[in-house]
Formats: C-alpha cells, structure tokens, sequence
C-alpha cells in the first residue's frame, strides 16, 4: 500500500471538510442561497487581504486574476515597471506587453529579494510608471518580496503598487490598506487549501480611478462589472459554484484556527524544513526565504528531475524542482495550506531516502532529527 501526499507550492493538499462541501448537492447561482455564500466568502477574504474593500472572485486561476490587475489598470502606452526574480515576475512583465504597456524591467538575481534601493532608481528612470508589479512570495525561487516596503516608494506618488500574492495569501500577513497597496491577487489552490480553479483581486481607491480611465479592453475579466454585481451579492457571469462553497468552507477553517495560529504555523513548518535541509548539508536559494515553500539547491551531482520523479513514483511524495535555468539544480518541498508538523516529517523522511538512493552521503535521519527538534523541541 501507498499513501500519496503533495509537498508542491501549488496545488496544495486539500482538506476532507474542504472536498466534502465541493462535494454537496448543485445549487444554482442565482439564488439567495449561493448569494449568502459568496458573501460570507468574500467578507472573509477582506481579513486575509487586510483591506476593507471588496475582494472580487474569479472563475480562472491566479493568472487570471493577474491579467485583470493589468487589464484594468493599465491602458496601452503606459508605462510598467516590473520585478523580475524568477518565473512568476516575468509573467509580469509579459501581462503588461501583451496590454500594450511599455516595460521596464528590474532584473533580481533568482533566489534574491528586491531592494528598495534598485526599485526606486527604476521608477525614477520610468518617469511616470503607471503601475510597479511585484511578486510577494516567488515561488520559483523561494524569495520573499517586502511589500510594505514597496509600498513605500509608491503610495505618495500616481505609481500603483500591483502585487502577485498568489501564494503570499493565507501564508503571509498581507496588510493591503495599512501598507498602501493598490492592487492584490491571490488564488485558490496555494495557502488558502483548495483545487485550483479560482482568482481573487481587490483594488485600492486609487486603483479604481485608474479602472475607470483605462482604455484597454476587456470583458470577462471587467472589474467594473464585478463591482456592479457583487453589489447586487452575484458574479457577472457563472461562477465555480462547488469551488465557492469549498472556499467558503476553508476560510471558515482558517478562522477557526486563528490567522495568527494559521501564520505561525506556515512559519514554523518553514523553519523544519529549512533546518532539515542545513542539517543534511545542502545550501538553500533564496536569502529571504517565504514560508510557504523552501528551495533547496542540489548537493553536487544529484539531478533534480530524477530526484523529484524517484519521490513521486517510487514514494508516493510529490515535490517540486526547479523552473527556467534552474530545471535539475534545485528541489522545493511546498508547505502551505493543509500541511501539520507530522505532514512534514514525511516530507524530509522521503528526501532522505532519495538522497541517499540517489549516492548522496549524509548521516542517514540528520534531516527528520533537525526537523523534529524545530517542530516539538
């Protein structure tokens, strides 16, 4: 017999409570029913954003939501700064090209958080940027982005601060109105515990004005008819009813946790395996590592494809490896969402066991001994 679990940055584990309600008799969408749902829903994911404006969902994954941040904001000819550090930044700047945007790019060394210092010169060169798009959790490298930080450089001028916080949501504190952050997304299936399938966005005060002027087209991804609808407690067109009702059913679960419980849990889960991983001597990528997944970088001559594809097929553990110029060299055991302290063990136990199958030399249960030591020591 052969249990399978899911250590990616996405899609996460699921919780049983989550697919059970996915799982209930269809209801149609228009009705008060599913309207007391959706709202319930979005009035939770205020709290998660930390903002007090409306937070709209999307039928479509996080990318989804991206191109309506860009949709939405930008008009063609307009200028864009983007952080790029990885995979998730450049679909950034690709959004705003293919909006007609002119993009500067700010270009980070992959598994390097942004500086404060080298995104100010890039918005002083751009002039007048309509929007800086940021990554907060690059999952492709591991890198943390500091948004208050960010924000900082924007909020006092016409710049828009548009976030990727696609998997920073539910597994890092997200301050939206507190830091001055114009723009959010996020999605279903990373700390928030569900099958992917759903987007979310909400927009800032400043934001909206920009909606309102821009020139670009646009149609299902409209915001102004999300707001106008979800005014009205509907979605514009047919939404994934049976995801709502599992995203009604995991925010509920996270508010019963506590999100303070939910953030210290994704931080400690962090805290094991990055442990594991200095215990079983193996280097990590990023400097300023997120807590929802930990990139680890290839002992010398171990492939990480073949490493990833052992776990997976021969352990029933799937892990991540590495995107772009970093396909073979790194691993990334994801830990957001439905992940316990005993969940994690399994996770290091079976990196072990790949490394030392694969000719790594190490002291057999260093990495599940350092692991344990930060979970219950």
């Amino acid at each position: 017999m052969k249990k399978h679990y899911m250590f990616t940055p996405g899609p996460t584990m699921v919780p049983p409570e989550v697919l059970m309600a996915e799982a209930a008799p269809m209801i149609h969408h228009r009705t008060p029913q599913f309207s007391q749902i959706l709202c319930e829903a979005t009035d939770a994911l205020k709290e998660l954003f930390g903002t007090a404006r409306d937070v709209y969902v999307i039928s479509g994954s996080g990318t989804a939501a991206m191109e309506a941040a860009i949709a939405n904001t930008c008009s063609p000819g307009d200028k864009a700064v983007c952080v790029v550090g990885g995979k998730f930044g450049e679909r950034w700047a690709e959004l705003c090209k293919a909006y007609g945007c002119e993009v500067s790019v700010v270009e980070t060394e992959w598994g390097s958080s942004p500086t404060v210092e080298e995104v100010r010169g890039a918005l002083e060169a751009a002039g007048d940027a309509r929007v800086l798009c940021v990554t907060h959790s690059e999952t492709s490298t591991g890198a943390l982005t500091d948004l208050e930080a960010m924000a900082a450089l924007t909020c006092t001028s016409s710049t828009l601060l548009v976030v990727d916080s696609i998997t920073g949501v539910g597994v890092h504190p997200v301050k939206m109105d507190q830091w001055g952050i114009d723009v959010v997304v996020s999605g279903s299936q990373k700390g928030l515990m569900m099958p992917p399938g759903l987007a979310f966005i909400a927009a800032s005060e400043r934001a909206w004005k920009a909606v309102e002027a821009s020139t670009s087209p646009r149609y299902y991804l409209d915001l102004r008819a999300m707001k106008k609808n979800l005014a009205k407690k509907t979605t514009p067109y047919t939404p994934a009813v049976s995801l709502v009702r599992g995203l009604h059913k995991a925010l509920e679960m996270m508010r019963e946790e506590g999100l303070d419980s939910v953030y210290a849990r994704h931080e400690l889960m962090a805290r094991a395996a990055r442990g594991a991983a200095e215990a079983l001597g193996l280097k990590l990528l990023a400097e300023n590592p997120v807590n929802g997944v930990t990139t680890v970088c290839a002992p010398e001559g171990i492939d990480t494809g073949k490493l990833t594809k052992l776990t997976r097929d021969a352990y029933g553990i799937t892990l991540a490896g590495g995107q772009g110029h970093l396909k073979g060299k790194i691993f990334r055991i994801g830990h957001m969402g439905y992940v316990s302290p005993e969940d994690m063990l399994v996770a290091v136990s079976a990196v072990e066991r790949a490394l030392k199958e694969m000719g790594y030399e190490f002291e057999f249960g260093a990495g599940v001994a350092a692991a344990q030591k930060v979970l219950f020591g």
